[in-house]
């Protein structure tokens, strides 16, 4: 992707100089012809096949509608040929620049990060992990026992090791994906993988191409042998229950909405139990189990309600117990710890929008109706709860103050009372982190009685850290990460190895985000020596104040000479992702700026921020991006005339918006499956939609949502006089969202 960024600013930066050499020439003289230039390749025309549409008492034309009759062969054959001669005119378009792409690619792949193994997770007596065999496409799951593990510290040969006792191999191979490719024809995509509370079965489920749903499989660990049942299609969530004796799986119907709740007895020829249907169409269904095991929970959604159902794990056939409602779709968690209830929600507090998640508990055994739940915390603006996570002993948050992320534990039981109380009265131990942390990813943590859990830590100016906290004494481990300047490489496989490490960590427990500081900020592996991290305010049209994240090299940067890359997302208030990524080194290198736009609709700022930036106020999004396009500019950070856009997804239909809106502001684009015909996907979606998306877009039906949509929707607002930016367009036909190539 970005090779042919690179590529694309080159082309429209070519100058051609000329000279006059005024000499003495003879009257016979003959000049050399000066030879053609090869004329530039014509971008290919898709057939215009005119469909009339009207809707809401507005009509319009699409001549391209065909495209979306999947069913049709004679207009997918037609589909084919036009893609073909789209893929020969960007050959011949960036045919110049093939020197410069085989550098880029070779750079690239130079810095790819090839691990053996993932680093093994720690589950009761077991170490879990995932490798690659050489010469094999895909990994095996492995695991080992921990007591044998001392000497497991090789890196070229993770699945090395003999127990002489047991005259056996110490790993024992669970799950080979590349005998599973031969089972769905050549491919191998696993969805969902749970390991039995006792460890003798594994759940899975694969994807069937053929078929476009995820086939349900269970295995015997000891024996490798499949069982026979349950043999289920179209699973999308996955729970054990009866201590692994019985595994509740969930069913889509034919439009992939989950609506039916099964309960299978591993070993037993009787059929499987069905423990909900849910027949409303409008309604989705899943599960989860507590991580103590002693739950499940069935959550339902609609866009009017959001409910948690309570099953007793021992006894699933016992019924279901309502425990939670809300109205409208909102996200919950529920956890169980020594008899109560914890739940992580958004929901509205007295009928009153809240604008970040809080945490509520409530008794087990409680006999109250409705269920009473009490406030954990006081409400604090300042200290946002991120994420939360348990273990047997602690109660560990991901908070948030301004851009300051922090991770801080709390030892378990909580004091009893039923009064809210600040967080920093339950003394919370806050864990090392480094410099400019943009994400914090809780890692699986199976072992629910273990003290250590794992989480992943990434900055845009640092490789992603997997890290391993002890939260009995505060000391930290880096298991993983990949290192740029090939000094510090950290893949650790065993005990002996982490140990050497060990004695590096620090043993921290402090009160404040702010304060937490690691003693050698080296251990790290840090390149804020090398690559710098900014944040900046930039006002958007209507005064709100949008987050500007940049990042340059330090040596390379060349004020007002830079070209730039925006990338922007604004969408299902999720964070825009701002990790270090490989590639972009060798635009870093070249003196590029990589800036990265938290708009509205994204994550970050609460929930008003996401809202502000969905359905009818999508249009926020899309100016706060131009917003931050034009300060980049203005301010001198990058040179006119040399921005880039890049989105993805629902960060695609935000980058062409705003090249519709302001083409001249853009030199480039690229777009990476990119939702570009709203209008047409949310009224005739090809593949099923959630309520969720509705909800993020707009609801057609609605007036409102529908204006909002026309005026939003980049392929119904291409304007035909102006000059727009080179774009490249990279998608596939097994896509959700309608893609538009013109």
């Amino acid at each position: 992707m970005l090779r042919h960024l690179l590529t694309a600013i080159r082309h429209r930066s070519t100058t051609i100089l000329s000279h006059h050499n005024h000499y003495h020439r003879s009257t016979n003289y003959k000049p050399p012809k000066t030879p053609t230039p090869p004329s530039p390749p014509k971008p290919p025309k898709a057939p215009q096949k005119s469909q009339t549409l009207t809707f809401h008492d507005v009509t319009w034309e699409d001549p391209y509608s065909w495209m979306s009759s999947l069913q049709d062969k004679v207009a997918m054959r037609h589909m084919d040929m036009y893609m073909e001669q789209e893929e020969k005119y960007t050959e011949a378009v960036m045919l110049d620049t093939e020197r410069l792409q085989n550098k880029l690619q070779s750079e690239m792949a130079s810095r790819l990060n090839f691990d053996l193994s993932t680093p093994p997770i720690r589950w009761g007596p077991w170490l879990y992990y995932r490798r690659v065999e050489e010469g094999k496409q895909y990994p095996v799951l492995c695991r080992r026992l921990a007591s044998l593990n001392e000497e497991f510290i090789s890196h070229k040969y993770p699945g090395a090791g003999f127990d002489f006792t047991s005259g056996k191999r110490i790993e024992q191979k669970l799950l080979d994906y590349n005998q599973e490719a031969e089972r769905f024809g050549g491919y191998a995509y696993e969805e969902l993988s749970e390991i039995s509370p006792g460890h003798k079965f594994l759940a899975y489920t694969m994807y069937d191409k053929d078929n476009d749903y995820f086939k349900l499989s269970v295995r015997n660990l000891n024996t490798g042998a499949l069982c026979s049942k349950p043999y289920a299609n179209r699973v999308s969530n996955l729970a054990w229950v009866k201590d692994g004796q019985a595994l509740l799986y969930v069913v889509t119907d034919e439009n992939k909405r989950p609506f039916r709740i099964y309960c299978s007895m591993i070993g037993s020829t009787d059929e499987d139990v069905l423990l909900l249907e849910e027949q409303d169409e409008n309604v989705y269904v899943n599960i989860r189990h507590t991580k103590d095991f002693h739950f499940v929970t069935a959550n339902t959604f609609s866009p009017t309600s959001s409910k948690v159902f309570l099953i007793n794990a021992a006894d699933p056939f016992s019924g279901m117990t309502l425990v939670w409602e809300s109205e409208g779709i909102v996200h919950c968690i529920l956890e169980h710890h020594q008899g109560y209830l914890y739940l992580f929600t958004d929901a509205a507090k007295d009928g009153q929008i809240v604008d970040s998640h809080y945490l509520l508990r409530s008794p087990v055994d409680s006999s109250s109706n409705p269920r009473i739940w009490e406030n954990l915390f006081i409400d604090d603006q300042e200290l946002v709860i991120e994420d939360v996570d348990f273990c047997n002993s602690h109660l560990v948050l991901i908070t948030r103050e301004g851009p300051n992320y922090g991770i801080c534990s709390i030892a378990l039981p909580l004091p009893g009372g039923k009064q809210a109380v600040h967080l920093r009265e339950l003394h919370p131990h806050f864990l090392p982190l480094p410099k400019h942390v943009c994400k914090i990813s809780p890692g699986p943590n199976y072992d629910y009685y273990s003290t250590t859990m794992r989480f992943t830590i990434s900055s845009p100016v640092m490789p992603d850290a997997v890290v391993d906290y002890d939260l009995s004494n505060g000391k930290w481990n880096i298991i993983q990460q990949q290192n740029m300047l090939h000094e510090r490489t950290r893949v650790l496989y065993g005990t002996a190895l982490t140990s050497a490490i060990a004695e590096k960590s620090t043993n921290v427990k402090l009160s404040s985000i702010n304060d937490v500081k690691s003693e050698d900020d080296n251990l790290w592996n840090d390149l804020s020596e090398y690559y710098a991290c900014e944040h900046h305010n930039v006002s958007s049209y209507d005064g709100a104040v949008v987050p500007l994240t940049i990042v340059y090299s330090r040596k390379n940067r060349k004020d007002n000479q830079s070209p730039g890359l925006l990338h922007g997302h604004g969408a299902y208030g999720e964070i825009l992702d701002k990790r270090w990524r490989n590639e972009l080194k060798s635009l870093l290198d070249r003196g590029w700026i990589v800036a990265y736009a938290d708009v509205r609709g994204g994550g970050g700022g609460g929930k008003k921020w996401h809202h502000d930036g969905r359905r009818t106020k999508k249009q926020n999004s899309i100016r706060d991006y131009v917003s931050c396009a034009k300060y980049l500019v203005e301010k001198e950070i990058v040179q006119e005339n040399k921005l880039a856009g890049w989105g993805y997804s629902a960060g695609g239909l935000l980058v062409a918006s705003a090249i519709n809106c302001c083409p001249e502001l853009f030199r480039a684009a690229v777009l990476k499956v990119p939702f570009l015909d709203a209008t047409n996907t949310l009224l005739y979606p090809i593949l099923p939609l959630t309520a969720v998306d509705y909800e993020e877009f707009g609801y057609p039906g609605d007036i409102d949502d529908f204006q909002a949509i026309r005026k939003f929707s980049p392929y119904d607002n291409i304007r035909k006089d102006a000059l727009y930016p080179t774009v490249l367009v990279s998608s596939s036909f097994n896509t959700r969202f309608g893609i538009c190539f013109l």
